[in-house]
């Protein structure tokens, strides 16, 4: 898949195996794995932190082949997720930094550009979550409380 704001038509990838199946070299029961998930979430990592984790320190593979669910969707169940969906935070946080840097570099123009591409994202992001009722119906893109909320 190319990227969406570049020419690049993007061949290079890797492959998953075609059976999702859990491995039988883990070591971790589905019980146990999920118990790990929820001590790093309460730590506060967030899910893709914890997937890397897993996957670097407990030798973990595919959380979702041992368990039949995400990490996400395990979080949710404990009411552990965020308010707000970790990839639209940092998308956000992105953001947040680029007006900082555009305050004292205003001629900069790849930030300018780099804070568009970001602004749209977030937007897209944002739309995208609300059709799918992560977010409130009423959550609005402003930039002052974007702001506040990153730090």
């Amino acid at each position: 898949m190319g990227r969406m704001h570049s020419g690049a038509k993007g061949k290079s990838k890797s492959y998953k195996p075609l059976v999702r199946e859990a491995k039988s070299w883990t070591g971790y029961t589905a019980k146990e794995v999920e118990q790990v998930i929820v001590k790093l979430a309460k730590t506060g990592k967030t899910g893709s932190i914890i997937g890397l984790e897993l996957r670097d320190q407990y030798g973990v593979p595919d959380v979702k082949a041992m368990l039949g669910k995400t990490i996400t969707k395990v979080l949710e169940e404990q009411k552990l997720l965020a308010e707000i969906p970790e990839d639209l935070m940092s998308v956000l946080k992105s953001e947040v930094l680029l007006m900082k840097h555009l305050e004292s570099n205003h001629k900069d123009q790849t930030a300018k550009r780099g804070l568009i591409l970001a602004q749209s994202k977030a937007k897209r992001l944002s739309k995208y979550y609300k059709a799918k009722g992560r977010l409130p119906a009423d959550w609005t893109y402003d930039r002052k409380r974007i702001a506040l909320l990153v730090q």
